[in-house]
């Protein structure tokens, strides 16, 4: 059972608006739930004076609000100045507190698309493929960046092939890792890519898809002897313990 966290009791009486997504704040918990769950997006938007002011004088945390003047006042940087807000509050615990400080520490002085990639990427890997998907559809939606080389947009069709083949949706899955190594040219995602086409395709459609590349038949050749490896284990050692790592193994690879 888990151990209870004792919430602030003070709700202001005008709230704070947050201008970049027009969300009003009444509590210190707001507050600290927007940055925890915007992380990715958090600018120097949020660090201002108004914000201490109201801190202050809706909130009654006076301490606080000096605290964050002396960060705005020695020009620190808005990592500083978010961590300083939730250790403040004493709503997150030390493991909660560190993992926030990392993901802070990963952003800096990333760009806006940047940022996003990697919150798509770390919702992939948290096992929250649908809201994973819908990130990356919208790096792929907006304006293209021309900040960013093009193969960071094949990374982007790489992250959704890996997301619909976690969703069996092979087809899907397939068309992004192609459009991924398209851009990209990078061998790696030809096996994810052929995967995904064996899972979905006729023996024949697959057949005739590996014969048109010889970078194709040379991949296929190569998962054909994993898969034989396998089962070459599979007669020696068929315990727990292996066959968990044959599970991780085949995670990665294929999404």
């Amino acid at each position: 059972m888990g151990s209870l966290i004792l919430c602030h009791d003070i709700h202001a009486t005008h709230p704070y608006e947050i201008t970049r997504i027009h969300c009003r704040i009444f509590t210190i918990e707001e507050l600290c739930y927007y940055l925890c769950n915007n992380l990715y997006l958090i600018d120097y938007t949020i660090m201002n004076e108004q914000l201490c002011t109201w801190l202050d004088e809706e909130l009654g945390m006076t301490e606080l609000a000096g605290s964050l003047r002396d960060v705005l006042r020695l020009k620190g940087s808005v990592e500083k100045f978010v961590l300083t807000i939730l250790k403040a509050s004493k709503i997150y615990r030390e493991p909660e507190m560190i993992r926030i400080q990392n993901v802070l520490e990963h952003l800096k002085n990333q760009k806006d698309i940047e940022r996003q990639k990697y919150k798509g990427d770390n919702l992939l890997e948290s096992g929250e493929v649908e809201e994973a998907i819908l990130v990356y559809q919208a790096i792929l939606n907006q304006e293209k960046d021309e900040s960013v080389d093009e193969k960071f947009y094949g990374k982007i069709y790489a992250g959704l092939g890996a997301a619909y083949g976690r969703l069996f949706l092979y087809q899907e899955s397939a068309r992004m890792y192609d459009r991924a190594y398209q851009i990209c040219g990078d061998k790696e995602l030809l096996k994810p890519y052929l995967y995904a086409s064996y899972k979905y395709m006729s023996m024949e459609e697959y057949h005739i898809l590996i014969t048109k590349h010889d970078d194709y038949m040379e991949v296929n050749a190569q998962m054909r002897r994993e898969i034989d490896e396998i089962r070459k284990n599979l007669q020696v050692d068929t315990s727990p313990v292996l066959l968990e790592k044959w599970k991780r193994q085949h995670r990665r690879s294929h999404g």
